[in-house]
């Protein structure tokens, strides 16, 4: 049986393709046997492994499974999500794949409104800026708005998340795709404060230097209660695990909640902001 040579250098893909012939070969496997141990044919993995089928969502959760490599920063997971999330910042795709087990997620944002709380037209909105600097594709920007929507969707899950979000008042006030969006989507940031498993928080612009962040953070807590921190710069982002760097965040961030608005008088602000708009 003739054996392709496979270039990794060649696409994304292919770098895909030739580290799952890498891995299947470490373990004495065939492709045939390989399937196996999964869900897919012979013919499937072969044309994976060959760039002629693009991997997908299911297809690396798989290999996971059968590779022991679910929740690593070596996952097939993982490398999917920056093949088809490419436009993304690095280091996000990876904090993806640990936001999808979080049980409990804590955000800090200044600017916009967070990307989980975001309507569908207020994201389109804020992608639609990025295309018209040339920062980004519009087909990228399509696959940022559809993949936020993802995301939101997944927070639906049976057992959801425990979801904090503390926003400095500057997300409210600063107008987004016009009165129409902002509206609707400051009725959003309410309805989801009645829910049972969020919490919202405004930070007014009043607390000044007693504010712990100046940059947006996002705050894991996964199943075996370890603590991950997402922060972003202008060029890259950073998930850092690390306990001795993530615990003085995460108590930075209770006594950020200790200091911000309540719920209720933050969807209070929420609401007058609302209103104030023509």
């Amino acid at each position: 049986m003739n054996r392709n040579e496979l270039n990794p250098d060649a696409s994304p893909e292919a770098a895909y393709g030739a580290r799952l012939r890498s891995l299947r070969e470490a373990r004495g496997w065939t492709q045939e046997e390989l399937a196996e141990h999964s869900e897919y044919s012979s013919v499937h993995i072969s044309a994976v492994e060959n760039g002629r089928k693009p991997p997908t969502l299911r297809f690396s959760r798989s290999l996971d499974r059968v590779f022991d490599l679910e929740g690593t920063a070596d996952s097939f997971e993982r490398e999917y999500r920056e093949i088809k999330h490419g436009s993304l910042l690095e280091g996000f795709p990876e904090y993806i794949g640990y936001e999808g087990r979080a049980v409990e997620i804590r955000m800090f944002e200044v600017g916009l409104i967070p990307g989980l709380l975001q309507t569908s037209a207020y994201a389109r909105t804020v992608a639609d800026g990025d295309v018209q600097r040339g920062a980004i594709t519009p087909e990228q920007a399509e696959e940022r708005v559809a993949f936020l929507a993802e995301r939101q969707d997944a927070l639906a899950r049976p057992k959801p998340p425990m979801v904090m979000v503390v926003m400095d008042e500057s997300c409210l006030r600063q107008e987004v795709g016009g009165a129409e969006v902002m509206r609707d989507q400051l009725q959003r940031l309410i309805d989801v404060a009645s829910l049972p498993n969020w919490v919202l928080q405004v930070s007014p612009f009043d607390m000044g230097a007693r504010r712990s962040f100046n940059l947006p953070i996002n705050l894991l807590t996964l199943p075996d209660r370890s603590v991950a921190a997402y922060a972003e710069s202008q060029a890259r982002g950073h998930l850092e695990r690390e306990s001795s760097a993530v615990l003085p965040m995460l108590m930075a961030y209770h006594q950020l909640q200790a200091e911000v608005l309540s719920q209720a008088a933050s969807v209070a602000m929420i609401e007058q902001v609302r209103k104030g708009i023509p």
